[in-house]
Protein backbone atom coordinates (compact mmCIF):
# COMPACT_ATOMS: atom_id res chain seq x y z
CA UNK A 1 0.00 0.00 0.00
CA UNK A 2 1.21 3.51 -0.82
CA UNK A 3 1.60 5.83 2.18
CA UNK A 4 1.37 9.62 1.80
CA UNK A 5 2.45 12.07 4.49
CA UNK A 6 3.58 15.69 4.79
CA UNK A 7 6.89 16.93 6.14
CA UNK A 8 8.09 20.56 5.98
CA UNK A 9 6.72 21.47 2.59
CA UNK A 10 7.18 18.13 0.83
CA UNK A 11 5.22 14.92 0.42
CA UNK A 12 6.73 11.68 1.66
CA UNK A 13 5.71 8.68 -0.42
CA UNK A 14 6.37 5.20 0.91
CA UNK A 15 5.32 1.61 0.33
CA UNK A 16 5.43 -0.75 -2.63
CA UNK A 17 5.13 1.05 -5.93
CA UNK A 18 6.26 4.42 -4.59
CA UNK A 19 8.88 4.62 -7.32
CA UNK A 20 6.14 4.67 -9.97
CA UNK A 21 4.22 7.61 -8.49
CA UNK A 22 4.45 10.68 -10.76
CA UNK A 23 6.57 13.60 -9.55
CA UNK A 24 8.23 11.34 -6.93
CA UNK A 25 12.03 11.44 -6.57
CA UNK A 26 14.09 9.22 -4.30
CA UNK A 27 15.66 10.88 -1.25
CA UNK A 28 18.69 8.90 -0.11
CA UNK A 29 18.80 10.57 3.31
CA UNK A 30 15.31 9.51 4.39
CA UNK A 31 15.22 6.47 2.10
CA UNK A 32 11.79 7.50 0.88
CA UNK A 33 10.37 9.05 -2.22
CA UNK A 34 9.42 12.72 -2.09
CA UNK A 35 7.39 15.12 -4.20
CA UNK A 36 6.63 18.86 -4.02
CA UNK A 37 3.62 19.51 -1.78
CA UNK A 38 1.64 21.21 -4.54
CA UNK A 39 1.56 17.89 -6.44
CA UNK A 40 -0.60 16.33 -3.74
CA UNK A 41 -3.90 16.57 -5.62
CA UNK A 42 -2.42 15.29 -8.87
CA UNK A 43 -0.82 12.32 -7.09
CA UNK A 44 -4.10 11.41 -5.39
CA UNK A 45 -5.86 11.57 -8.75
CA UNK A 46 -3.25 9.25 -10.26
CA UNK A 47 -3.71 6.74 -7.46
CA UNK A 48 -7.51 6.93 -7.64
CA UNK A 49 -7.55 6.41 -11.40
CA UNK A 50 -5.56 3.20 -11.00
CA UNK A 51 -7.56 1.93 -8.05
CA UNK A 52 -4.43 1.89 -5.91
CA UNK A 53 -5.01 1.69 -2.17
CA UNK A 54 -3.18 4.33 -0.19
CA UNK A 55 -2.93 5.66 3.34
CA UNK A 56 -3.38 9.43 3.13
CA UNK A 57 -2.04 11.37 6.10
CA UNK A 58 -1.06 14.56 4.27
CA UNK A 59 -3.61 17.12 5.43
CA UNK A 60 -4.11 17.89 9.11
CA UNK A 61 -7.16 20.14 8.82
CA UNK A 62 -8.75 21.81 11.84
CA UNK A 63 -12.50 21.48 12.27
CA UNK A 64 -14.67 23.89 10.30
CA UNK A 65 -18.40 24.61 10.54
CA UNK A 66 -20.52 24.64 7.40
CA UNK A 67 -20.17 28.13 5.96
CA UNK A 68 -22.67 30.31 4.16
CA UNK A 69 -22.17 33.67 2.48
CA UNK A 70 -24.81 36.41 2.53
CA UNK A 71 -23.63 37.82 -0.79
CA UNK A 72 -26.01 37.64 -3.73
CA UNK A 73 -23.64 37.12 -6.65
CA UNK A 74 -24.16 38.97 -9.89
CA UNK A 75 -24.56 36.90 -13.02
CA UNK A 76 -20.96 37.34 -14.18
CA UNK A 77 -19.68 36.54 -10.69
CA UNK A 78 -21.69 33.32 -10.64
CA UNK A 79 -20.33 32.40 -14.07
CA UNK A 80 -16.77 33.01 -12.85
CA UNK A 81 -17.31 30.90 -9.73
CA UNK A 82 -18.88 28.11 -11.77
CA UNK A 83 -15.92 28.11 -14.18
CA UNK A 84 -13.57 27.70 -11.23
CA UNK A 85 -15.69 24.92 -9.69
CA UNK A 86 -15.58 22.95 -12.94
CA UNK A 87 -11.81 23.20 -13.45
CA UNK A 88 -9.99 20.04 -12.39
CA UNK A 89 -11.23 16.60 -11.55
CA UNK A 90 -11.02 13.82 -9.00
CA UNK A 91 -9.22 14.83 -5.80
CA UNK A 92 -8.06 18.16 -7.19
CA UNK A 93 -11.06 20.10 -8.46
CA UNK A 94 -11.42 23.85 -8.18
CA UNK A 95 -8.13 25.14 -9.50
CA UNK A 96 -7.61 28.22 -11.62
CA UNK A 97 -7.35 31.97 -12.01
CA UNK A 98 -10.21 34.46 -12.44
CA UNK A 99 -9.19 37.56 -14.40
CA UNK A 100 -11.76 40.29 -13.70
CA UNK A 101 -11.58 44.11 -13.79
CA UNK A 102 -10.80 46.19 -10.72
CA UNK A 103 -14.11 47.08 -9.08
CA UNK A 104 -15.94 43.95 -10.29
CA UNK A 105 -16.03 42.28 -6.86
CA UNK A 106 -13.25 39.71 -6.97
CA UNK A 107 -13.19 39.60 -3.17
CA UNK A 108 -16.90 38.73 -3.14
CA UNK A 109 -16.20 35.77 -5.43
CA UNK A 110 -13.34 34.69 -3.18
CA UNK A 111 -15.58 34.77 -0.10
CA UNK A 112 -18.22 32.75 -1.99
CA UNK A 113 -15.58 30.18 -2.95
CA UNK A 114 -14.55 29.80 0.70
CA UNK A 115 -18.18 29.27 1.70
CA UNK A 116 -18.67 26.86 -1.19
CA UNK A 117 -15.90 24.51 0.00
CA UNK A 118 -16.23 25.13 3.75
CA UNK A 119 -12.68 23.91 4.21
CA UNK A 120 -9.82 25.56 6.13
CA UNK A 121 -8.54 28.33 3.89
CA UNK A 122 -5.44 30.48 3.57
CA UNK A 123 -5.92 33.84 1.82
CA UNK A 124 -2.66 35.41 0.60
CA UNK A 125 -2.51 39.14 -0.21
CA UNK A 126 0.30 41.53 -1.23
CA UNK A 127 -0.29 44.44 1.19
CA UNK A 128 -1.32 45.17 4.77
CA UNK A 129 -4.23 47.24 3.46
CA UNK A 130 -5.57 44.26 1.54
CA UNK A 131 -4.96 42.02 4.54
CA UNK A 132 -7.16 44.25 6.68
CA UNK A 133 -9.84 44.51 3.99
CA UNK A 134 -10.03 40.72 3.61
CA UNK A 135 -10.04 40.21 7.37
CA UNK A 136 -12.96 42.60 7.77
CA UNK A 137 -14.90 40.86 4.99
CA UNK A 138 -14.25 37.44 6.51
CA UNK A 139 -15.16 38.60 10.01
CA UNK A 140 -18.44 39.99 8.70
CA UNK A 141 -19.30 36.81 6.79
CA UNK A 142 -17.91 34.02 8.93
CA UNK A 143 -16.51 35.46 12.15
CA UNK A 144 -18.11 37.78 14.69
CA UNK A 145 -21.78 37.14 15.31
CA UNK A 146 -22.65 40.85 15.19
CA UNK A 147 -21.44 41.05 11.58
CA UNK A 148 -19.43 44.18 12.34
CA UNK A 149 -15.92 42.78 12.33
CA UNK A 150 -15.91 42.55 16.11
CA UNK A 151 -13.81 39.41 16.48
CA UNK A 152 -10.30 39.73 17.87
CA UNK A 153 -7.82 37.87 15.63
CA UNK A 154 -5.25 38.13 18.37
CA UNK A 155 -7.34 36.11 20.84
CA UNK A 156 -9.61 34.20 18.48
CA UNK A 157 -12.78 35.39 20.19
CA UNK A 158 -14.94 35.24 17.06
CA UNK A 159 -18.36 33.68 17.64
CA UNK A 160 -18.12 31.85 14.32
CA UNK A 161 -14.93 30.78 12.58
CA UNK A 162 -11.68 31.31 14.44
CA UNK A 163 -9.95 33.81 12.13
CA UNK A 164 -6.19 34.00 11.87
CA UNK A 165 -3.78 36.64 10.60
CA UNK A 166 -0.15 36.54 9.52
CA UNK A 167 1.23 40.03 9.00
CA UNK A 168 0.66 43.52 10.32
CA UNK A 169 2.23 42.65 13.67
CA UNK A 170 0.04 39.56 14.20
CA UNK A 171 1.19 35.96 13.84
CA UNK A 172 -1.76 33.72 14.55
CA UNK A 173 -3.14 30.78 12.54
CA UNK A 174 -6.83 29.91 12.40
CA UNK A 175 -9.00 27.69 10.22
CA UNK A 176 -9.39 30.72 7.97
CA UNK A 177 -6.20 32.79 7.90
CA UNK A 178 -5.27 35.92 5.95
CA UNK A 179 -1.55 36.38 5.31
CA UNK A 180 0.67 38.72 3.38
CA UNK A 181 2.85 37.16 0.70
CA UNK A 182 5.89 37.90 2.85
CA UNK A 183 4.48 36.17 5.95
CA UNK A 184 3.18 33.22 3.94
CA UNK A 185 6.60 32.80 2.35
CA UNK A 186 8.31 32.67 5.73
CA UNK A 187 5.90 30.08 7.16
CA UNK A 188 4.69 28.08 4.17
CA UNK A 189 6.63 24.92 4.99
CA UNK A 190 5.05 24.63 8.47
CA UNK A 191 1.55 25.58 7.26
CA UNK A 192 1.51 23.41 4.17
CA UNK A 193 -0.80 20.72 5.60
CA UNK A 194 -3.23 23.06 7.42
CA UNK A 195 -5.45 24.20 4.54
CA UNK A 196 -7.65 22.61 1.88
CA UNK A 197 -8.02 25.84 -0.12
CA UNK A 198 -5.62 28.69 -0.81
CA UNK A 199 -6.78 31.97 -2.35
CA UNK A 200 -4.10 34.15 -3.94
CA UNK A 201 -5.35 37.71 -4.29
CA UNK A 202 -3.48 39.74 -6.94
CA UNK A 203 -2.12 36.35 -8.00
CA UNK A 204 0.34 37.85 -10.49
CA UNK A 205 2.59 38.55 -7.48
CA UNK A 206 3.06 34.80 -7.15
CA UNK A 207 5.29 34.94 -10.22
CA UNK A 208 8.08 36.47 -8.14
CA UNK A 209 10.99 34.07 -7.60
CA UNK A 210 10.60 33.83 -3.83
CA UNK A 211 6.81 33.94 -3.66
CA UNK A 212 6.50 30.92 -5.94
CA UNK A 213 7.66 28.81 -3.03
CA UNK A 214 4.44 29.59 -1.16
CA UNK A 215 2.39 27.68 -3.71
CA UNK A 216 4.98 24.90 -4.00
CA UNK A 217 5.11 24.25 -0.25
CA UNK A 218 1.34 24.16 0.29
CA UNK A 219 -0.48 20.86 -0.17
CA UNK A 220 -3.92 22.54 -0.49
CA UNK A 221 -5.55 20.81 -3.48
CA UNK A 222 -8.06 23.62 -4.16
CA UNK A 223 -6.50 26.86 -5.43
CA UNK A 224 -8.02 30.15 -6.57
CA UNK A 225 -6.15 33.07 -8.11
CA UNK A 226 -7.70 36.55 -8.44
CA UNK A 227 -6.31 39.35 -10.60
CA UNK A 228 -7.27 42.12 -12.98
CA UNK A 229 -4.43 41.28 -15.37
CA UNK A 230 -2.84 37.86 -15.30
CA UNK A 231 0.01 38.07 -17.81
CA UNK A 232 3.39 39.34 -16.66
CA UNK A 233 5.97 40.90 -18.99
CA UNK A 234 8.57 38.38 -17.75
CA UNK A 235 6.25 35.46 -18.69
CA UNK A 236 6.21 34.30 -15.05
CA UNK A 237 2.43 33.89 -15.37
CA UNK A 238 3.21 30.52 -16.94
CA UNK A 239 4.69 29.41 -13.61
CA UNK A 240 1.61 30.73 -11.81
CA UNK A 241 -0.64 28.71 -14.13
CA UNK A 242 1.29 25.56 -13.21
CA UNK A 243 1.05 26.23 -9.47
CA UNK A 244 -2.50 27.59 -9.22
CA UNK A 245 -4.17 26.60 -12.47
CA UNK A 246 -4.91 28.32 -15.78
CA UNK A 247 -7.13 31.33 -16.35
CA UNK A 248 -10.59 29.72 -16.27
CA UNK A 249 -12.67 32.87 -16.67
CA UNK A 250 -11.71 36.29 -18.02
CA UNK A 251 -13.58 39.57 -18.52
CA UNK A 252 -12.32 43.00 -19.53
CA UNK A 253 -13.81 46.33 -18.40
CA UNK A 254 -15.69 46.85 -21.69
CA UNK A 255 -17.75 43.70 -21.07
CA UNK A 256 -19.08 45.03 -17.75
CA UNK A 257 -19.19 48.76 -18.46
CA UNK A 258 -22.68 50.21 -18.55
CA UNK A 259 -24.46 47.49 -16.56
CA UNK A 260 -22.21 46.48 -13.68
CA UNK A 261 -19.43 49.05 -14.00
CA UNK A 262 -19.61 52.66 -15.05
CA UNK A 263 -19.43 53.32 -18.78
CA UNK A 264 -16.21 55.15 -19.46
CA UNK A 265 -14.15 57.11 -21.95
CA UNK A 266 -10.38 57.40 -22.28
CA UNK A 267 -9.03 60.70 -23.59
CA UNK A 268 -5.44 61.19 -24.61
CA UNK A 269 -3.99 64.69 -24.36
CA UNK A 270 -0.65 65.59 -25.97
CA UNK A 271 1.59 68.29 -24.52
CA UNK A 272 4.87 69.83 -25.68
CA UNK A 273 8.17 70.06 -23.84
CA UNK A 274 9.55 73.58 -23.40
CA UNK A 275 12.68 74.42 -25.39
CA UNK A 276 14.82 73.99 -22.26
CA UNK A 277 13.17 70.66 -21.42
CA UNK A 278 13.55 69.47 -25.02
CA UNK A 279 17.27 70.26 -25.05
CA UNK A 280 17.88 68.37 -21.78
CA UNK A 281 15.69 65.48 -22.87
CA UNK A 282 17.41 65.02 -26.23
CA UNK A 283 20.88 65.30 -24.71
CA UNK A 284 20.23 62.62 -22.09
CA UNK A 285 18.32 60.34 -24.43
CA UNK A 286 21.15 60.55 -26.97
CA UNK A 287 23.71 59.66 -24.29
CA UNK A 288 21.74 56.49 -23.55
CA UNK A 289 21.18 55.43 -27.17
CA UNK A 290 24.81 56.16 -28.09
CA UNK A 291 25.98 53.78 -25.37
CA UNK A 292 23.67 51.04 -26.65
CA UNK A 293 24.99 51.52 -30.18
CA UNK A 294 28.65 51.50 -29.09
CA UNK A 295 28.12 48.38 -26.99
CA UNK A 296 25.97 46.63 -29.60
CA UNK A 297 23.17 46.17 -27.05
CA UNK A 298 19.56 45.68 -28.15
CA UNK A 299 16.74 46.00 -25.62
CA UNK A 300 14.05 43.61 -26.76
CA UNK A 301 12.61 42.67 -23.37
CA UNK A 302 12.61 43.44 -19.67
CA UNK A 303 15.27 40.79 -19.11
CA UNK A 304 17.57 42.60 -21.57
CA UNK A 305 17.17 45.76 -19.54
CA UNK A 306 17.92 43.86 -16.32
CA UNK A 307 21.14 42.59 -17.88
CA UNK A 308 22.09 46.19 -18.63
CA UNK A 309 21.40 47.13 -15.01
CA UNK A 310 23.68 44.30 -13.83
CA UNK A 311 26.35 45.44 -16.27
CA UNK A 312 26.24 48.95 -14.81
CA UNK A 313 27.62 47.53 -11.55
CA UNK A 314 31.03 47.02 -13.16
CA UNK A 315 30.87 49.34 -16.20
CA UNK A 316 30.90 53.09 -15.34
CA UNK A 317 29.79 53.98 -18.88
CA UNK A 318 26.76 51.72 -18.54
CA UNK A 319 25.91 53.32 -15.21
CA UNK A 320 26.13 56.82 -16.69
CA UNK A 321 23.96 55.76 -19.62
CA UNK A 322 21.28 54.46 -17.26
CA UNK A 323 21.40 57.66 -15.22
CA UNK A 324 20.98 59.66 -18.44
CA UNK A 325 17.99 57.49 -19.35
CA UNK A 326 16.47 58.15 -15.94
CA UNK A 327 16.98 61.91 -16.30
CA UNK A 328 15.30 61.86 -19.72
CA UNK A 329 12.42 59.84 -18.30
CA UNK A 330 11.87 62.28 -15.44
CA UNK A 331 11.82 65.23 -17.84
CA UNK A 332 9.17 63.74 -20.11
CA UNK A 333 7.05 62.44 -17.23
CA UNK A 334 6.99 65.63 -15.18
CA UNK A 335 7.23 68.43 -17.74
CA UNK A 336 5.68 71.85 -17.05
CA UNK A 337 2.99 71.44 -19.71
CA UNK A 338 1.50 68.51 -17.78
CA UNK A 339 0.89 70.82 -14.83
CA UNK A 340 -0.91 73.24 -17.15
CA UNK A 341 -2.98 70.42 -18.65
CA UNK A 342 -3.89 69.17 -15.18
CA UNK A 343 -5.02 72.68 -14.18
CA UNK A 344 -7.46 72.70 -17.09
CA UNK A 345 -8.74 69.20 -16.27
CA UNK A 346 -9.31 70.02 -12.61
CA UNK A 347 -11.10 73.23 -13.52
CA UNK A 348 -13.31 71.35 -16.01
CA UNK A 349 -14.23 68.73 -13.41
CA UNK A 350 -14.53 70.97 -10.37
CA UNK A 351 -16.36 69.16 -7.57
CA UNK A 352 -15.97 65.68 -9.09
CA UNK A 353 -13.93 63.06 -7.25
CA UNK A 354 -10.62 62.91 -9.11
CA UNK A 355 -7.49 60.79 -8.68
CA UNK A 356 -4.24 62.00 -10.24
CA UNK A 357 -1.62 59.31 -10.91
CA UNK A 358 2.10 59.94 -11.27
CA UNK A 359 5.16 57.70 -11.51
CA UNK A 360 7.36 59.60 -9.05
CA UNK A 361 6.96 60.88 -5.50
CA UNK A 362 8.58 64.26 -6.24
CA UNK A 363 6.09 64.99 -9.02
CA UNK A 364 3.19 63.97 -6.76
CA UNK A 365 4.37 66.40 -4.05
CA UNK A 366 4.88 69.14 -6.65
CA UNK A 367 1.26 68.72 -7.75
CA UNK A 368 0.03 68.60 -4.15
CA UNK A 369 1.74 71.90 -3.42
CA UNK A 370 0.62 73.55 -6.66
CA UNK A 371 -3.07 72.61 -6.33
CA UNK A 372 -3.32 72.23 -2.53
CA UNK A 373 -4.51 68.61 -2.72
CA UNK A 374 -3.51 65.71 -0.43
CA UNK A 375 -0.80 63.35 -1.68
CA UNK A 376 -0.45 59.64 -1.00
CA UNK A 377 2.95 58.10 -1.67
CA UNK A 378 5.03 55.29 -0.20
CA UNK A 379 6.30 57.84 2.31
CA UNK A 380 2.80 58.59 3.63
CA UNK A 381 2.23 57.12 7.09
CA UNK A 382 -0.52 54.50 7.34
CA UNK A 383 -2.70 56.60 9.65
CA UNK A 384 -2.40 59.67 7.42
CA UNK A 385 -3.18 57.61 4.31
CA UNK A 386 -6.32 56.18 5.90
CA UNK A 387 -7.43 59.64 7.01
CA UNK A 388 -7.03 61.01 3.48
CA UNK A 389 -8.96 58.09 1.96
CA UNK A 390 -11.79 58.43 4.50
CA UNK A 391 -12.08 62.17 3.82
CA UNK A 392 -12.05 61.42 0.09
CA UNK A 393 -14.83 58.88 0.69
CA UNK A 394 -16.85 61.40 2.73
CA UNK A 395 -16.45 64.13 0.13
CA UNK A 396 -14.32 66.42 2.30
CA UNK A 397 -11.59 65.95 -0.29
CA UNK A 398 -12.58 65.74 -3.95
CA UNK A 399 -9.06 65.37 -5.30
CA UNK A 400 -6.04 63.28 -4.40
CA UNK A 401 -2.68 62.73 -6.08
CA UNK A 402 -0.69 59.53 -5.76
CA UNK A 403 2.50 57.89 -7.02
CA UNK A 404 1.53 54.25 -7.71
CA UNK A 405 0.30 53.53 -4.15
CA UNK A 406 -3.40 53.49 -5.11
CA UNK A 407 -2.84 51.27 -8.17
CA UNK A 408 -3.39 48.11 -6.15
CA UNK A 409 -4.17 46.78 -2.71
CA UNK A 410 -6.14 49.69 -1.23
CA UNK A 411 -9.92 50.03 -1.13
CA UNK A 412 -10.27 53.40 -2.85
CA UNK A 413 -13.61 55.25 -2.65
CA UNK A 414 -15.60 55.82 -5.81
CA UNK A 415 -14.13 58.40 -8.18
CA UNK A 416 -15.38 59.52 -11.58
CA UNK A 417 -12.23 61.07 -13.05
CA UNK A 418 -8.68 59.71 -13.26
CA UNK A 419 -5.71 61.58 -14.67
CA UNK A 420 -2.62 59.59 -15.64
CA UNK A 421 0.23 62.10 -15.83
CA UNK A 422 2.94 59.46 -15.91
CA UNK A 423 3.36 55.73 -15.53
CA UNK A 424 4.88 52.59 -16.98
CA UNK A 425 4.03 50.60 -20.09
CA UNK A 426 2.33 47.97 -17.95
CA UNK A 427 -1.13 46.92 -19.09
CA UNK A 428 -1.78 45.84 -15.50
CA UNK A 429 -1.04 49.31 -14.15
CA UNK A 430 -3.34 50.92 -16.73
CA UNK A 431 -6.17 48.46 -16.01
CA UNK A 432 -5.90 48.98 -12.27
CA UNK A 433 -5.92 52.76 -12.63
CA UNK A 434 -8.93 52.58 -14.91
CA UNK A 435 -10.65 50.34 -12.38
CA UNK A 436 -10.46 53.09 -9.76
CA UNK A 437 -13.20 55.03 -11.60
CA UNK A 438 -15.39 52.17 -12.83
CA UNK A 439 -17.57 51.59 -9.79
CA UNK A 440 -21.06 52.95 -10.53
CA UNK A 441 -21.52 56.37 -8.94
CA UNK A 442 -24.41 58.77 -8.44
CA UNK A 443 -22.07 61.67 -9.16
CA UNK A 444 -21.74 61.00 -12.88
CA UNK A 445 -23.24 58.92 -15.65
CA UNK A 446 -19.89 58.23 -17.29
CA UNK A 447 -16.37 57.84 -15.92
CA UNK A 448 -13.44 59.52 -17.62
CA UNK A 449 -9.73 58.71 -17.71
CA UNK A 450 -7.23 61.21 -19.10
CA UNK A 451 -3.78 60.21 -20.33
CA UNK A 452 -1.43 63.18 -20.62
CA UNK A 453 1.49 62.34 -22.92
CA UNK A 454 4.61 64.36 -23.80
CA UNK A 455 4.83 64.62 -27.60
CA UNK A 456 7.87 63.33 -29.50
CA UNK A 457 9.26 61.41 -26.53
CA UNK A 458 9.58 57.78 -25.52
CA UNK A 459 6.39 58.24 -23.50
CA UNK A 460 4.37 57.80 -26.69
CA UNK A 461 5.65 54.22 -26.96
CA UNK A 462 5.04 53.63 -23.25
CA UNK A 463 1.41 54.70 -23.63
CA UNK A 464 0.92 52.47 -26.67
CA UNK A 465 2.29 49.42 -24.84
CA UNK A 466 -0.01 49.78 -21.85
CA UNK A 467 -3.03 50.15 -24.13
Amino acid sequence: MIALSFEEGTLRIGGDGADAVPHAEYDARSKTYRAPAHRYGAIRDWLDERGTEYDDRVLDLPEMPELASSYQLREYQTEALDAWREEGSGSAPRRGVLELPTGSGKTVIGVAAIADLSTPTLVVVPTIDLLEQWREELETEFGAGDGKGGSDVRTGSAAGVDLGQLGGGVQRVGPITVATYDSAYLRADELGDRFGLVVFDEVHHLGGEGYREIARLLAAPARLGLTATFERPDDAHEVVAELVGPVVHSLDPDELAGEYLSPYDVRRLSVELTDAEREKYERNQEMFTDYLARSNIQLRSGSDYQELVKRSGSDPAAREALLAKQRAREIMMSCDAKIDALAEILDRHRGERTIVFTAHNDFAYRIAERFLVPAITHRTATRERREIIEKFRAGEYTRVVTSNVLDEGIDVPDASVAVVLSGSGSEREFTQRLGRILRPSEETDRALLYEVIADDTAEEGVASRRR
